[in-house]
């Protein structure tokens, strides 16, 4: 049964471990590997991690089946002070895609948004992600396409996606 708990210090290795895997598949052919060993360190270094749940700006959620961790979410109620959930994180290890798991995270995540009276869904994609096909297919829409500095020369090119709740 997949269950959605909330996550805590003790699960950043969880969550690293996760990240890693689906990011060098998610990104091996899309960014360089200078970039993705860049923004893994800059997004899931034991210090970014606990700098980000210390501010509680971000709510991170294990995704689990009974007790086997699959994936995990970063998410951010009223996000810009707006009555948006924003999906800063969503990953599910790759053996896990494809059986319908993303389809009820999103689901879930979209229950706490209308508890935290959200009106909207949001997230970024890189806009040569294969994730775009799920996300348009669950009625995301594109809304904008943006470039973001990150530092060092990296751009993250991605699709601004929105879902109306």
């Amino acid at each position: 049964m997949i269950t959605i708990l909330e996550a805590s210090l003790n699960d950043i290795t969880t969550i690293q471990n996760i990240a890693y895997t689906t990011w060098t598949i998610t990104y091996d052919q899309i960014l360089s590997k200078e970039q993705l060993d860049y923004m893994l360190d800059l997004m899931y270094s034991d210090e970014a991690l606990t700098i980000q749940f210390h501010k509680k700006k971000q709510l991170f959620y294990l995704i689990l089946d009974d007790e086997t961790p699959l994936g995990f979410i970063g998410i951010e109620h009223h996000y810009n002070d707006q009555l948006v959930t924003r999906i800063h994180k969503i990953y599910l290890l790759p053996e896990t895609q494809g059986k319908g798991i993303g389809k009820k995270v999103i689901d879930e995540i979209a229950k706490m948004a209308l508890e935290n009276n959200s009106t909207a869904l949001s997230l970024n994609v890189n806009r040569y992600n294969t994730a775009l096909t799920f996300y348009k297919k669950i009625g995301f829409e594109v809304i904008d396409e943006v470039n973001i500095d990150i530092g060092k020369g990296f751009l993250m090119e991605d699709y601004v996606m929105e879902k109306k709740l």
